[in-house]
């Protein structure tokens, strides 16, 4: 994995990462298509999620990890905007009923899981990192959540499973992906809008035109104080039309890093699996492979 951060290289004694728990689960879903138990229920999710972990364990080595699930969408968010995230299909039933058998795993591999009622795990993975770099950690996130990008600073990075070059995304990566600062992610999706969350932004405004803008004005605030600087009469009738959902993009967009949470660093220490848990799993779901790697790490074969 190329890093451009020196703040990770050589990496810190604690370092944190946080997985988007459902981004992962659908991502193996749809990686592997056709993989069933002996018993004949679907794996694929599992075995995929798994690896996937795996990977970015062996790659990253954290010393402390941390898997994070959504518990619903935000009660404010949705009295913001009724619309919000409502195009979403449901979740495939083939990967509802794998979900409980992946936290079965991340118990049997001591790896810690979090899920709470009601809130989004946007939310708490941004309180999650404001805590974590409080304690003097540095952060590692793994999503393809484009507004995890307003977290990014030199004490937490990104990784983009869409970026098959594996870089860990500093506030250069995002500068370079968006043209804007990590700081002003939140104001340029305001304008943009954005599909995936069903938020409609401003008509007219893409990526390079919002960055223009605050790259000029610096904020949508200024911005708006401003209009009348704003040179083409199209673009300012557009903005000015715009103001109110903008200001509500604003809202719906930004991260909440406040939520109460007991942080603890040592809970989320990386630590060895228990032996017969995972054997016992990987026995039933008949995950040969894993259960060969998890014996020779025993020296049991």
């Amino acid at each position: 994995m190329q890093e451009s951060l020196p703040l990770f290289d050589p990496p810190p004694a604690n370092r944190l990462l946080i997985v988007d728990g459902h981004a992962y689960a659908y991502r193996a879903f749809y990686a592997i298509r056709q993989l069933v138990s002996p018993n004949g229920k679907a794996t694929n999710a599992i075995y995929g999620f798994i690896k996937m972990l795996a990977k970015m364990r062996a790659t990253i080595q954290p010393s402390h990890v941390i898997i994070v699930w959504d518990g619903g969408l935000a009660v404010e968010r949705m009295a913001l905007w009724a619309e919000y995230k409502a195009q979403r299909p449901a979740m495939p039933t083939a990967l509802e009923v794998q979900l409980d058998e992946i936290v079965a795993y991340l118990r049997a591999a001591s790896i810690s899981s979090f899920c709470e009622t009601g809130i989004e795990a946007d939310d708490w993975i941004a309180t999650m990192s404001r805590q974590a770099v409080a304690a003097g950690v540095r952060v590692i996130i793994a999503s393809s959540d484009k507004d995890f990008m307003q977290l990014v600073s030199s004490d937490v990075a990104l990784l983009n499973p869409g970026d098959k070059s594996e870089t860990l995304w500093g506030p250069r990566q995002v500068k370079e992906k968006t043209g804007v600062e990590p700081s002003q992610i939140v104001d340029w999706l305001s304008l943009i809008g954005d599909t995936v969350d069903n938020i409609p932004g401003v008509p007219g405004v893409g990526g390079k035109t919002a960055a223009d803008l605050l790259r000029q004005f610096g904020s949508v605030n200024e911005l708006y104080r401003r209009l009348n600087e704003v040179k083409s009469d199209r673009l300012r009738f557009n903005l000015k039309a715009a103001e109110s959902i903008v200001r509500r993009n604003q809202q719906l967009i930004c991260l909440k890093d406040d939520l109460p949470c007991d942080f603890s660093l040592p809970l989320l220490t990386a630590k060895s699996g228990k032996y017969d848990d995972l054997r016992g799993l990987f026995s039933e779901w008949g995950f040969k492979s894993l259960l060969s790697e998890l014996e020779r790490s025993h020296g049991l074969l």
